[in-house]
């Protein structure tokens, strides 16, 4: 859903991208100062109750994690490197948001059934990017799906953000209980066009 807004965002932060090159800033720094921002609030303001906060701070960085990439190649220095660097850390800043919440579940929050159902978000959320890696490494492909990585941030980052607003946290248990069973049907579609793929090479 939010990968067709790539144009858009690459538009908008041009500018931006330009800037910061101009300043001296490498897309690296950006993509590393990025993830522990991302890493550190969700943490610290998630298992403390911040949602609101968290939250914020968060989507701010969620939402530029495609400038490193603008600036790589308004830089021409796009290349595998900086494609494995933004992936691996991506890694990163997923766990926390949703190990964040875990913590928020089994402590504040004092909720076990959303506490499992953050966590198999953060394990599906895993498996889902692997399995893609996985393919790409043996020359086949295995994107696409209901619940890619931006839809399923923006998901929880907005119930999260509604129930620091106040509202109950059945909001965001309904929207972790959504997201885990997207996640789950992602896998099963890249598995499937992977075997798709396997299928035809062998035959």
């Amino acid at each position: 859903m939010l990968n067709r807004l790539r144009g858009a965002m690459t538009r908008l932060f041009t500018p931006v991208a330009d800037a910061l090159l101009r300043a001296g800033v490498s897309p690296d720094a950006v993509t590393i100062t990025g993830t522990i921002v991302v890493v550190a609030t969700a943490l610290w303001a998630f298992p403390t109750g911040h949602l609101l906060v968290g939250t914020l701070v968060i989507a701010v960085f969620v939402l530029t994690d495609s400038l490193d990439g603008v600036m790589a190649r308004r830089a021409g220095r796009s290349g595998p490197w900086g494609a494995f660097l933004d992936s691996t850390l991506d890694r990163f800043a997923d766990a926390a948001i949703f190990g964040g919440l875990v913590l928020w579940f089994t402590g504040g929050g004092d909720d076990r059934v959303a506490a499992v159902l953050a966590l198999v978000c953060l394990i599906l959320g895993s498996i889902v990017p692997y399995a893609r890696a996985r393919a790409e490494g043996l020359g086949m492909t295995a994107s696409g799906g209901i619940a890619e990585r931006a839809d399923r941030l923006l998901l929880v980052l907005v119930a999260t953000f509604v129930v620091g607003l106040g509202a109950s946290d059945v909001v965001l248990v309904v929207v972790l209980a959504l997201l885990a069973a997207a996640s789950a049907v992602t896998v099963v579609q890249r598995m499937a066009m992977v075997r798709r793929q396997a299928v035809g090479t062998d035959g």
